[in-house]
């Protein structure tokens, strides 16, 4: 589909998303190669409990979200984001080989809060340099975009686990060492394949978090957040769709499958969804985001039957593709150009911080009450955030 009198917006999309994208895609090969199985090898190899997953992938993927902060002010405050960038890409693909070599839940918490740093540091220059070097009209296309490379990445590193689990007789250590090659190739990719704009600009205003700062970010852009934090507290850690794969009748080397699924769905919709919120109500969308993510949850807890399982974990990465593209485009849209990399950073702090309190309560949930209850308290979440979504726009059209 064309604009009126211009090329297919895929084409207008500056060559810098494309690399970031390429970039993003390779790095969450390797990512995923370890991160599918991770969850398995902690129960089948290691005898960690559901809540000690819970622990572990809040805590990750909360740390990544929270060093963001810094990333993102630091990136505005010198007018730099590649720099930066390289050097979360760089630590990410170093932590690989830890997860080889890991003995203990300990080592992989290690590993994880290490490796979720990197993506710390690289997560808000990333997102601040896709908004930089793309016009406003089609920055919802630019990060659907960069979220679909990124998620055929996100299928392709399952993909490659399964098939070296079942070559190698589930050898797990073996498939992590495999994930360190495509990790070192993004960073090549991002070294190499990007360039940093030569109009950025630096904070205007000295120090980005100061108060007159932060007041310059506007109530718009805090709503952005406060709505991103109530999307993160209905959707806790994909490891649990993992964990529920593995209560099916399937093979153990197939349960990364789930993950395959869920993001051939997130990286099919993701542009998609992307264009279509350049054009209709972002409040309309994230509505229908969460509608799909009920469904989601009620599908998952209603069979342990694969292919039940397996429709449920398809609509939770149609929710993925809905949502998450969006939300950075509203971030884009409500901060000033200057504090780009600040307003990625406090929205993924607070994000971080929904996530680790949703994965923690996931957890116990599982142990005390059982599979099936978490994904019903999830779809409760969801529900909940539906209604506060509705109501605030009832309210603003009063």
């Amino acid at each position: 589909m064309k604009q009126s009198g211009s090329r297919p917006i895929w084409r207008q999309v500056p060559k810098g998303v494309w690399a970031l994208g390429f970039v993003s895609m390779l790095m969450d090969i390797s990512s995923e190669m370890i991160h599918s199985l991770l969850p398995l090898f902690m129960v089948t190899t290691l005898h960690a409990s559901s809540l000690s997953i819970g622990l572990i992938e809040g805590a990750a993927e909360a740390t990544a979200l929270i060093v963001k902060v810094f990333s993102g002010v630091i990136s505005d405050y010198l007018g730099k984001r590649k720099s930066l960038a390289l050097l979360g890409y760089s630590l990410g693909a170093l932590t690989k080989p830890l997860f080889a070599v890991a003995a203990s839940s300990g080592m992989i918490l290690t590993a994880r809060l290490l490796d979720r740093v990197g993506k710390g540091i690289r997560g808000a220059p990333r997102d601040a340099l896709v908004a930089d070097i793309t016009p406003a009209e089609i920055r919802g296309a630019a990060f659907g975009l960069r979220q679909s490379l990124d998620n055929i990445g996100a299928f392709l590193g399952p993909l490659l686990a399964v098939g070296l689990m079942l070559s190698w007789a589930n050898d797990f250590r073996a498939v992590f060492w495999v994930a360190v090659i495509p990790g070192v190739l993004s960073v090549l990719m991002l070294l190499f394949g990007v360039k940093e704009p030569p109009n950025l600009q630096r904070a205007q205003h000295g120090n980005p978090i100061k108060r007159s700062n932060l007041r310059r970010l506007g109530a718009a852009y805090w709503q952005v957040v406060a709505i991103g934090a109530v999307f993160t507290l209905a959707r806790f850690s994909e490891a649990f769709l993992v964990l529920r794969a593995q209560q099916s009748d399937i093979a153990l080397a197939l349960v990364p499958l789930v993950m395959v699924a869920m993001n051939i769905l997130y990286s099919a919709t993701a542009y998609p969804f992307g264009r279509l919120s350049d054009r209709i109500s972002h409040r309309t969308l994230l509505a229908w985001g969460l509608l799909v993510l009920i469904a989601a949850d009620l599908v998952l807890a209603s069979s342990t039957d694969w292919i039940v399982v397996t429709a449920g974990v398809a609509l939770w990465g149609i929710h993925m593709g809905m949502t998450q593209g969006l939300l950075a485009k509203m971030v884009a849209d409500t901060a000033p150009a200057d504090l780009r990399g600040t307003a990625y950073g406090f929205f993924n702090l607070v994000g971080g911080i929904a996530m680790l309190l949703a994965s923690v309560l996931a957890g116990l949930l599982w142990d005390r009450q059982g599979a099936a209850f978490t994904f019903y308290a999830g779809a409760g979440f969801c529900a909940l955030a539906l209604l506060m979504l509705v109501v605030r726009r009832k309210n603003r059209h009063d």
